[in-house]
């Protein structure tokens, strides 16, 4: 500050130096006061530049992993479609060997194994058309071989092949050729029962292919969710307001800024003792 020199009066060196101090006190007291109303630490770029970089950078961080967050959740969603119809053929297949063992039983007449064999016929057409059908956004799931790749983070993907599940696929040949009239015996059972037990054992290679990638999508999300947690944490260490320290400054400068005004008045006085010279 400049040097104090009452005795010039012309120019009032001492209440230049207060009135700068109260402009430096009303600064700040504006800008802890407005980060008090918008509870942000940075309000303009000039207030932490580099804070700011940083904390952009955060935000779009946050801003993408919630997005691959969802993306993973959309994932999940279609091996769920994908699971729930395997799982009806499955089912489907299972009661078709109880079928063909009943069948195979020589308790059973002519009519009543026509009955399962027409039974079969409905139970194979299903299953073409539950291959057929299962469908995610306009995509076949279970009707042919699709490749997927799902962005799982930021910078890597997760594939996904699908297969084809329908009877041909299955290699139910002679399932496939049944026909209402045919008759299943125990002489001729084991043909079907195998073609229906090797189906088996193709879809519970899916489902156990499904279950597994939905067990790692699962732990995805909640790797993704910690990352964007810790990310908005350090966000808002750098660009948020400490509400309770912005007031404790708040408190400071008003008070600064009562006593500058109350010391510029008195600055402003200290001239007039001048006059004493000329009494």
């Amino acid at each position: 500050m400049a040097n104090i020199d009452l005795t010039r009066i012309r120019s009032n060196i001492q209440g230049l130096n207060i009135l700068q101090n109260l402009r430096d006190v009303n600064s700040n007291l504006a800008t802890h006061q407005l980060r008090i109303g918008t509870g942000k630490r940075i309000n303009s770029a000039g207030d932490d530049p580099a804070g700011l970089t940083i904390a952009t950078k955060l935000r779009s961080t946050y801003q993408v992993l919630g997005q691959v967050y969802d993306n993973v959740g959309h994932a999940k969603n279609m091996l769920a479609v994908a699971e729930g119809a395997l799982m009806n053929v499955n089912d489907i297949l299972v009661t078709m060997t109880e079928k063909i063992i009943m069948a195979a039983s020589d308790s059973m007449g002519t009519a009543e194994r026509q009955a399962i064999s027409q039974q079969l016929v409905q139970l194979v057409a299903e299953i073409d058309e539950i291959a057929a059908q299962t469908e995610f956004n306009g995509v076949q799931l279970l009707g042919s071989a699709t490749g997927f790749k799902f962005q799982t983070g930021i910078a890597s993907q997760t594939t996904w092949t699908t297969q084809s599940y329908d009877v041909a696929t299955l290699g139910m040949t002679n399932l496939a050729a049944l026909t209402g009239t045919d008759i299943i015996d125990s002489n001729n059972y084991s043909t079907y029962f195998d073609e229906v037990d090797a189906a088996i054992g193709l879809v519970s290679e899916g489902l156990t292919s499904l279950g597994s990638l939905a067990n790692r999508f699962t732990v995805k999300e909640n790797v993704i969710s910690v990352m964007r947690s810790n990310t908005e944490a350090a966000y808002s260490r750098i660009f948020n307001a400490d509400m309770a320290a912005e007031h404790i400054e708040v408190t400071k400068y008003q008070i600064l800024q009562q006593t500058s005004i109350s010391m510029l008045a008195q600055a402003n006085m200290n001239s007039q003792s001048i006059l004493g010279l000329f009494r």
